[in-house]
């Protein structure tokens, strides 16, 4: 059999080609230009035809710039750095994101790059040189050619033309705009940049493109949905992993190895999985425990799809079982999350959520005993987050959007009431060392809202009959299994 299927190679090698219905075809020689990401030529099971970026047309992309450009002020110049490079150690690099704004406007997910918006030459994108070595240690990188043909840049230049070319842009300008985190030496070194900065004439520009990204497209919304998806799946197989594996660093794992499966990119940011007291550190990062039997665990978790971020957390006991005091103070969280949820509508306010959650949060735990009523209040040491944040392209989207702007359909948000009583807590002992988050992802429709995470389990009863009839040897072929328990 190895002598014949060495002789079949030879042979096929020499003639260069294969049999296909009795005729001769020849091996495909066509090659696709790279530019440092996928495109449809490079990667078309993830980028159709016309996209820039999966699921993102060229045309979405240049209206984001026709839009912002309307909402710039005459003879102004807006511009966007790619994010830096960051380094883990002097030549290793830590995985690259793209920002947002960057991102948002140009579809280009590498660093280097430096974009110049403005009424006279449209898109000018300023591109980054690569030598054979950084070809050699890092791959190709879009070039002056992809930002034409790939981005559809109005004009395009390399990277080292930017102090000829951008100061004339400026000097012509009567308004600057920039984002002053990710600001670059590339142009912030300009003469004519930090002329225009003293006299006062720099702003920021996060104002509009937040204002931008505040409201989803249809195609935004699509990934948005995929993403809320791939994370909810996720956390339900890690749920299942929980009660034969209680391990705060073995769930991470399980959750992200899930994501990744189901084609995620990355984590939204590094998951929370809090056991026992460690529940009670709202952004607890460790991952290093046992979780104990009879303790609750939360994980706050969430992915990201081709730019857009998933967030959800789920606190439940792995052993199978709430005791009646876990219950009863989860049971005032989960009240909380369905009434928050039905304000969720056109025209109320994330402000107004919130209020109304830390009032009933209040009530309910002087129910409960865990404040008295007598003395000093202190719910914001047990909570001192907000009901909830917006979601898109960042974790904490479109933060320079406030959150007593009444919600318009399209706009995604999170509910998230908690309560996180540290063991230092000078209340009734028997509650303390108790963290509960359930945090959900919620989009505002024009009747009214839906939830992109209400896939995923949150009562009580149906958290306790999934650890305790569907935990063992569990795979991703058995959710109908999972979703008839639950339904």
């Amino acid at each position: 059999m190895q002598i014949f299927a060495r002789k079949l190679l030879q042979r096929i090698s020499r003639k260069q080609g294969f049999q296909v219905n009795g005729r001769q075809r020849a091996y495909s020689t066509t090659r696709f230009l790279d530019v440092g990401q996928p495109t449809p030529a490079s990667h078309p099971q993830l980028v159709k035809e016309g996209e820039i970026t999966p699921g993102i047309s060229a045309e979405e992309y240049i209206s984001r710039r026709k839009r912002l450009l309307e909402l710039l002020p005459k003879n102004s110049v807006a511009i966007l750095a790619a994010a830096p490079e960051k380094m883990m150690t002097d030549v290793v690099p830590y995985p690259y994101r793209q920002d947002a704004d960057y991102l948002y406007i140009t579809g280009c997910q590498q660093p280097g790059g430096v974009a110049v918006l403005n009424h006279e030459c449209g898109l000018s994108m300023f591109m980054p040189e690569t030598s054979a070595h950084d070809v050699i240690w890092k791959g190709q990188t879009a070039g002056v050619d992809a930002a034409l043909e790939t981005f559809k840049a109005d004009k395009a230049y390399p990277i080292s033309k930017i102090h000829k070319i951008l100061p004339d842009m400026i000097g012509r300008s009567s308004r600057l705009f920039h984002n002053r985190e990710t600001g670059v030496k590339a142009y912030v070194d300009l003469e004519a940049f930090r002329r225009a900065d003293s006299y006062d004439m720099v702003s920021n520009l996060s104002k509009f493109t937040h204002e931008l990204r505040w409201v989803k497209s249809s195609a935004e919304l699509k990934l948005m949905r995929e993403s809320a998806s791939i994370a909810c799946q996720a956390l339900l197989q890690t749920m299942l992993h929980s009660k034969t594996h209680p391990f705060e660093g073995l769930l991470s794992a399980k959750f992200e190895y899930e994501c990744r499966m189901r084609g995620a990119q990355r984590m939204t940011f590094h998951p929370v999985v809090g056991g026992g007291p460690n529940a009670a550190v709202i952004h607890y990062s460790r991952n290093d425990q046992k979780i104990n039997n009879g303790d609750l665990v939360l994980m706050d978790v969430g992915c990201e799809l081709h730019g857009y971020v998933s967030d959800l957390t789920r606190t439940w006991p792995p052993c199978g079982s709430f005791s009646s005091l876990q219950e009863e103070l989860y049971d005032l969280i989960l009240q909380t999350n369905k009434e928050c949820l039905k304000l969720c509508k056109p025209g109320t306010s994330l402000l107004q959520i919130h209020n109304y959650s830390v009032g009933m949060l209040r009530k309910g735990l002087k129910e409960i005993g865990i404040v008295n009523s007598n003395g000093t209040d202190p719910y914001n040491e047990l909570n001192p987050t907000s009901i909830g944040h917006y979601l898109g392209m960042d974790v904490h989207d479109s933060s320079e959007v406030s959150y007593d702007r009444p919600l318009e359909p399209g706009v995604v948000i999170t509910i998230e009431p908690g309560i996180y009583i540290p063991p230092s807590f000078s209340g009734p002992e028997r509650f303390r060392g108790i963290g509960i988050r359930i945090e959900d992802e919620v989009l505002i429709t024009e009747t009214g809202h839906e939830v992109l995470t209400g896939s995923l389990p949150k009562e009580t009863k149906h958290l306790e009959s999934l650890l305790n009839n569907f935990s063992y040897g569990m795979g991703t072929e058995s959710h109908s299994n999972v979703k008839a328990a639950i339904s």
